[in-house]
């Protein structure tokens, strides 16, 4: 495989990861702008979005199958293409249903690229550790675009720009895809690597099983962070951010990209050190950042609302390579679509949770302190993990 495909490989895949995360956070800032336009609750906007949530999680293990027997490159390809239509066509929508299928379809194609991306990165990358530190940034980096980019086009354009724009630009890395696949730039080809000899049964099947809650629960409370951020600092900055959809945009796009920095040094920390210490940690410290979300405004709030995207974005590393430990190499990718499904498919339940607490209190209060109790109980289900969870080679997982 040419070194020129490799780096292609990874300039896309990380232009994936950006528009996968950047297209499933906007909506979090156009709802503001919708309930002025449409004149309807927030409650009831925010649940559009619950089903494509869901897909984004559920429809994983599918993808990452059809990239496995087809093509990774080709499903890149469907990805990138199908996610910029469905953006499109939601910028001409005007009524909830329209919306929600719309919505619906942005989550459907964006399934495809963690179990798909993530794993072709992998193969083709020359420098594993290198290629998923690089890739990684670009989550809070499409997060943070998403966020302030939604909330600069609303200001300038309406929000239907908010839907066009990223549309088009994913519309035409997807052809670009296609044409580089087509002329032979870029390959399905992977380099050959030396497997890990498995853990035994026993202490496989603990860590699996610990892991599928704290998988879960971390996916709950980043999906809640992310939906209920924008409303968040709407209800309780506005003071601070002043009218209109760009200053919540930028406040939210600071907040991740500053806490989701520190995957960088999560892995840096996992490439080192024994993994239980570190996830350990990570789940304790969300317990009182989590309570001060419930209580707290103003600087103080900006302050723990980039304490917990940190918190939530530190340990993956150390949770990647722990799953990577304790699953036999002929199972690592559906043990990886796995996590997909929990990670993702938390995010309706999460939205729910936030419509319903939402509408309720006009607040949110209850749900972070709901998410502290969450935290504490995976403290001490982490508190389990076997002592002797051993390193991977630096590299060597996949986020």
């Amino acid at each position: 495989m040419s070194q020129r495909s490799s780096r292609l490989s990874l300039l896309f895949s990380c232009l994936g990861h950006g528009f996968m995360h950047m297209f499933t956070a906007f909506y979090t800032v156009v709802v503001l702008a919708l309930e002025v336009d449409w004149q309807l609750e927030y409650h009831e906007l925010i649940e559009l979005w619950a089903l494509g949530s869901a897909l984004v999680g559920l429809a994983a293990l599918p993808a990452g199958w059809l990239g496995d027997r087809w093509s990774a490159g080709a499903m890149m390809v469907v990805f990138f293409v199908g996610l910029g239509i469905s953006a499109i066509l939601c910028s001409f929508v005007d009524t909830t249903l329209a919306m929600f299928l719309g919505l619906s379809a942005i989550g459907l194609f964006a399934a495809i690229y963690h179990p798909v991306g993530i794993p072709w990165l992998v193969r083709n990358a020359e420098t594993r550790g290198k290629a998923l530190g690089i890739n990684g940034i670009f989550g809070p980096i499409g997060i943070a675009a998403g966020t302030f980019g939604a909330g600069a086009l609303i200001d300038l354009f309406g929000w239907r720009a908010a839907f066009a724009l990223p549309g088009v630009l994913c519309l035409a890395t997807g052809l670009a895809l296609w044409v580089c696949l087509r002329l032979g730039l870029v390959s399905d080809e992977g380099i050959k690597r030396p497997e890990e000899p498995p853990a035994s049964r026993g202490e496989m099947i603990r860590v699996f099983a610990i892991l599928l809650l704290t998988m879960f629960c971390l996916g709950l409370i980043f999906q809640g962070m992310q939906t209920v951020m924008p409303k968040l600092f709407d209800l309780r900055l506005r003071s601070l951010v002043g009218e209109g959809a760009f200053g919540i945009g930028a406040l939210v796009a600071a907040v991740f990209v500053i806490g989701g920095i520190m995957q960088i040094i999560g892995g840096h920390l996992a490439d080192r050190y024994p993994l239980k210490p570190i996830y350990l940690a990570s789940w304790f410290l969300q317990i009182p950042v989590l309570l001060g979300l419930a209580a707290l405004g103003g600087v103080p709030l900006v302050l723990v609302a980039i304490g917990i995207v940190l918190l939530t974005a530190a340990p993956l590393p150390a949770e990647n390579m722990l799953l990577s430990r304790y699953t036999p190499a002929k199972h690592q990718s559906l043990a990886f679509g796995v996590k997909f499904v929990l990670s993702f498919g938390a995010a309706p339940v999460a939205i729910k949770l936030a419509a319903m607490v939402q509408a309720q209190t006009g607040e949110f209060a209850w749900l972070f302190t709901g998410f502290a109790a969450v935290a504490a109980a995976c403290t001490l289900a982490v508190m389990l993990l076997p002592a002797s969870s051993r390193r991977l080679p630096a590299g060597a997982a996949a986020e």
